[in-house]
């Protein structure tokens, strides 16, 4: 009887063991541990961003962002210029050196509504991984895949998404203890092509664990691109 149950014990142990988590489940476990209380549909809140890129002087930018109104502002300030754009819902509002531009300005600065949106979406997205990727459109592989990255092992989520979305194929590296969220990765039609993003650092925002350090490389050769951080203040 001692042997059955030592057996039984045993072979429980492994079928657990051997489970292969689905690509859903290691969603969700990310999530719960980056947005434990289910804040980021209800985001509002104030970031701070300094982007270091080489040879370039540090770009400050401040981000307001409030999804319940379909608010989004950013001001930054690179050298003397500062840029501010508010988006509305489908209002949106272009500010230079705190008037509205010219249009010599607008051509020598690459000031544009479409530059606008495009702020908007890349802000909201990366910090709002991974919670994100629970958004309509968003193709979540279910096989997870177990990779060695920079020395340390990690769980592997394969993320495309339909054509009216995006055409990239990203790949999301978590620790396979914590399910923290620690490298991204996306490619284009080749796999020499597109970046990585080493993440490093949590700076806890509304309830949100966001990574402090965004460090952008490229994939082909592993070029330094540049470094995003994240702070309460400036």
């Amino acid at each position: 009887m001692k042997k059955f149950i030592f057996l039984f014990f045993i072979c429980n142990s492994f079928l657990s063991f051997s489970q292969e988590i689905t690509g859903d489940e290691l969603l969700k476990k990310a999530i719960q541990f980056h947005d434990p209380n289910n804040n980021w549909s209800t985001f509002k809140g104030q970031l701070f961003v300094t982007m270091e890129t080489p040879k370039n002087t540090p770009r400050k930018s401040e981000i307001k962002i409030n999804l319940p109104e379909e608010y989004f502002y950013v001001k930054a300030l690179r050298g003397i210029n500062t840029t501010e754009y508010t988006v509305i819902k489908k209002n949106t509002k272009i500010e230079f050196n705190g008037k509205t531009p010219t249009e010599v300005e607008k051509k020598e600065h690459k000031l544009s509504f479409e530059r606008a949106n495009l702020y908007k979406n890349y802000y909201t997205y990366l910090y709002g991984l991974p919670m994100k990727l629970k958004d309509e459109g968003t193709i979540i592989h279910q096989k997870v895949g177990k990779r060695k990255f920079k020395g340390k092992n990690y769980l592997v989520l394969k993320v495309s998404y339909n054509k009216e979305v995006g055409k990239d194929t990203w790949y999301f590296y978590f620790d396979p203890k914590t399910y923290a969220m620690e490298v991204y990765q996306f490619f284009k039609k080749t796999k020499d092509s597109g970046e990585y993003i080493l993440l490093s650092g949590l700076e806890t925002i509304n309830g949100i664990k966001m990574p402090k350090t965004r460090a952008w490389y490229y994939n082909k050769d592993n070029g330094y691109l540049g470094t995003d951080i994240l702070s309460t203040s400036f």
